[in-house]
């Protein structure tokens, strides 16, 4: 073969060659490479998520707290974005047209081919006429969601709210996707996974003017969304309420709960805030606006976080705890005078020498430092006998968590003996250097919910059940699941409760709240306190139970700034209880309901001792 034929025959293979490169690279961009399939699919093909209804929250008595409305969110592909008319599509949806601006960007910067929100939570008013004309706007469309809404407007902060889910979020749980809503706080974050349900998918398909023409394939290809679960509280959504207009205008937390089975029955933290405020487009301004109010912080629940020194309501765990422990009898006697009295004084006159009985009626200072010394000098050394009367301090629920559902609670403080024994020297402090205890102040400081669980554990004559929000899980079919919940005995004999209870009633019978917390027909068991306060007036405090033999409410009452706990604590709490066992408030008691609801605590300098 020449040289000519050759070359020919070199060419003819070269071209041979870059042929049969052409139609395998366009069998494989054409039948086995799905990349550019789905570029042009997405084009026509629009894959929606379906939000799932978020779970109700109802009261003990079926009553919504906590339902749905509809919302709608404008979803933008950046791709499939055209010229459109942005001052009509920003006049219809209510934006600025900054904002949408910034929208689009980031929208841009996140996926060209995926969705993102331009506008979160539309209305059903603004949804309606941009459903007509969003044929005009190629690239975007709606996706459909629910916003919470809360009917009665109150348990604010023990409801929490719902958010928009942040990065972190989004890369530790895959369930979750930029533009998607989480529960914050209260109950809404601590039953997340129950209330969101399960999300579905609509894959359907669309012309060029942007409308949906069907689904894709059938619809084989979509999945139903899963209602979320239902919450049935312990909470009585009218008691809750009524709690709330009864703390209008004062500082402090109501919380109640029904002794026999932990259910909490109100948690009110004042002051406090509509919670329908912190839902839909303005809720950004609202949280803002709320959380920069760092005079009466009305996101906090103090009834879990607020930490306060008990005053005379702790009088009945030193009295249960001298009982246990067998330092005093029931019937041993101190005086208000005289050197065993000193350095505690009394704040008002009475008979003396009292008993245990009457030290409770009558909140006898000197008394209880006479039993809290015993209690401490009952052992070889101070030491020794601190501890053992904090384990039993600890044993009533303080200085822990109690245990609701709510991540925020707090523990409150009861000093270790390496506090004091930092702060005096070993061996260099006794009961008389920690004395303040045995009033309820010095280093002890508890929350309202410890209160009540205390209230409760007497209530009990010895136990307490987790105090808890929730009672049970309700599926989307409607069946409720009962939750279960640890019943927890603590190291006083039941015996010994007798006689701190009959003091109780004695407070209640034999003294000035005869005429504001006592009721006709039901025997309420209570203990004031007056909580002194080095950065202005008192702290009014309150905790009782009824009725005395079967109880159904043990609750705490703690009002910032208010004196006296006969002032204004003990009273609400009557009210409270009235309202809650009889459903109604007596007509001789009306004057009083009218006149604690006038009265503003905010700004306290000096308190009335008389209501």
């Amino acid at each position: 073969m020449d040289t000519f034929s050759k070359r020919k025959v070199i060419v003819a293979g070269i071209m041979l060659g870059v042929g049969i490169l052409f139609v395998l690279r366009l069998f494989t961009l054409q039948i086995t490479n799905k990349t550019y399939k789905q570029f042009a699919t997405r084009n026509v093909l629009r894959e929606i998520t379906i939000y799932p209804a978020r779970g109700y929250i109802y009261d003990r008595n079926n009553e919504l707290m906590v339902y749905n409305k509809a919302a709608y969110d404008l979803m933008l592909i950046p791709r499939e974005v055209k010229a459109f008319d942005t001052t009509e599509l920003c006049n219809i949806i209510q934006l600025d047209r900054k904002d949408l601006r910034e929208a689009i960007a980031k929208a841009k910067q996140y996926s060209r081919y995926k969705p993102s929100i331009v506008a979160g939570q539309i209305s059903s008013d603004i949804y309606a006429p941009l459903q007509e004309k969003l044929y005009k706007y190629p690239g975007f469309f709606v996706q459909s969601r629910t916003l919470r809404e809360y009917p009665s407007k109150s348990a604010a902060q023990a409801l929490g709210f719902v958010g928009e889910v942040n990065q972190r979020t989004i890369e530790t749980d895959k369930y979750y996707k930029s533009g998607d809503y989480i529960g914050v706080s209260g109950l809404e974050k601590a039953y997340e996974k129950e209330l969101r349900g399960i999300k579905g998918v609509q894959k359907s398909m669309v012309d060029v003017h942007n409308r949906i023409k069907g689904k894709y394939n059938d619809g084989l290809e979509d999945t139903t969304a899963i209602l979320g679960q239902n919450l049935i509280t312990g909470f009585d959504a009218k008691l809750q309420a009524y709690a709330e207009l009864l703390m209008t205008n004062k500082k402090g937390a109501v919380v109640a709960i029904e002794p026999a089975t932990g259910e909490i029955i109100l948690m009110v933290s004042a002051p406090s805030y509509d919670p329908n405020l912190l839902v839909g487009r303005q809720r950004s301004k609202n949280y803002s606006i709320l959380m920069q109010d760092s005079v009466y912080k009305p996101t906090w629940n103090r009834a879990i976080i607020g930490e306060y020194s008990p005053g005379s309501t702790f009088k009945l765990v030193n009295a249960l705890i001298a009982l246990q422990e067998h330092s005093v009898t029931p019937y041993d006697r101190f005086s208000c005078s005289g050197q065993g009295s000193t350095p505690i004084r009394c704040t008002h006159s009475h008979a003396s020498p009292v008993a245990m009985r009457e030290g409770i009626r009558e909140s006898c200072n000197p008394y209880f430092w006479n039993v809290f010394r015993s209690i401490i000098n009952h052992s070889p050394t101070a030491e020794e006998g601190y501890r053992v009367w904090r384990d039993h301090v600890v044993n009533f629920g303080f200085a822990q968590r109690v245990g609701t559902e709510l991540s925020s609670e707090r523990k409150g403080n009861l000093a270790e003996t390496s506090y004091y024994d930092k702060y005096f020297g070993q061996k260099r402090w006794n009961a008389m250097t920690i004395r303040s205890l045995s009033i309820g102040q010095g280093e002890i400081l508890v929350t309202p919910l410890q209160m009540a669980n205390m209230a409760a554990i007497i209530a009990n004559r010895g136990y307490y059940i987790t105090p808890h929000l929730v009672r049970a899980i309700q599926d989307p079919n409607r069946v409720s699941h009962e939750l279960e919940f640890e019943k927890k005995v603590i190291d006083i004999r039941p015996e010994h409760f007798n006689t701190v209870i009959e003091g109780m009633q004695a407070v209640i019978e034999d003294t000035k709240l005869q005429h504001t917390v006592k009721l006709d027909s039901v025997i309420v068991c209570g203990k004031t306190g007056t909580v002194q306060n080095p950065h202005g007036a008192d702290h009014s405090a309150f905790v009782a139970f009824a009725p005395r033999d079967t109880p159904k409410i043990a609750i705490a009452v703690y009002i910032e700034n208010a004196g006296f706990g006969a002032t204004y604590a003990a009273p609400i709490a009557g009210l409270l209880i009235e309202k809650y066992l009889n459903d109604s408030i007596a007509p001789r008691r009306k004057d009083l309901e009218q006149r604690l609801i006038e009265t503003d605590l905010l700004n306290v300098v000096e308190v009335k001792r008389k209501l």
